[in-house]
């Protein structure tokens, strides 16, 4: 039974590091869940190692010098960025397209996926999630409360005006959802993981797109592994994915303490 079993699992890494595409990265991070949704939409395969870059080894800093996530494997091929990632899987699977087929168009949805990555990465990961959630559980300190508040009554506020001057009343920003919809709506799920709701009254336009785009089913399969993972102890997380049929590496690049480094959720 062991050997079987020995025989199964090198037949299984065999196969994910020469035909399935892998994706290193957390759940709950918003850029992995970009590329996850896109990949979905396109209807790739994939196996995902979902560490967080506190715990990436020495190995996933060859493969993501900055120690940011995602990082994609193809076969003899790997990149990081989320935005260069899907850049990549538009290209190398051109199926489903992710932009507008228009010049234009495709130049707009590569701004709002640059507004979402940086200036909304900004306020709902390093303003609130960082702060309440990683910071405390991860490293055991306090997150920064000033910088909380301010981006409670500030920024946040101010990023909203802007959606929601340009966000449509239906559908998605270039007729079928994309990424720019996807990059989006995926940092205000992880506002919601720290306590922030879009005053639907104050921000119509904008609450009720982020549930659209969220409702998808590009999304709705990733929300259940969100759900263990954020939910399991850190050390028991991986187990705790696999039990819930996640798709996962044979092996991880994650290490049991974390580290810090100049890196992005």
């Amino acid at each position: 039974m062991q050997r079987v079993q020995r025989l199964l699992q090198r037949r299984r890494k065999k196969l994910t590091w020469a035909g399935m595409i892998r994706l290193i990265g957390s759940f709950v991070s918003p850029y992995v869940r970009k590329v996850l949704a896109c990949m979905n939409l396109k209807g790739l395969a994939y196996e995902i190692d979902p560490i967080t870059p506190f715990y990436g080894n020495d190995e996933f800093e060859r493969l993501s010098p900055l120690r940011r996530i995602p990082v994609l494997i193809d076969g003899d091929f790997h990149t990081s960025d989320s935005s260069v990632i899907c850049a990549y899987l538009d290209d190398a699977y051109p199926e489903r397209p992710l932009l507008p087929a228009d010049p234009k168009e495709r130049a707009r949805a590569r701004w709002f996926e640059e507004f979402a990555d940086t200036r909304l990465g900004d306020l709902f990961i390093w303003g609130l999630f960082y702060q309440k959630i990683v910071h405390p559980i991860v490293w055991g300190e306090p997150g920064d409360q000033a910088r909380i508040e301010k981006t409670l009554s500030e920024d946040i506020p101010a990023a909203l005006g802007f959606l929601e001057s340009h966000l449509p009343a239906e559908g998605f920003l270039f007729g079928d959802i994309g990424v720019a919809d996807i990059s989006i709506a995926s940092f205000f799920r992880n506002g919601a993981y720290a306590g922030f709701e879009t005053d639907a009254a104050r921000w119509p336009r904008t609450a009720a797109f982020v549930e659209r785009v969220l409702g998808h089913s590009c999304f709705t399969d990733l929300l259940r592994y969100e759900d263990v993972q954020r939910s399991s102890e850190i050390k028991r997380r991986r187990q705790a994915l696999l039990d819930a049929g996640a798709p996962l590496t044979a092996e991880t690049l994650g290490m049991h303490e974390p580290r810090k480094g100049y890196m992005r959720l």
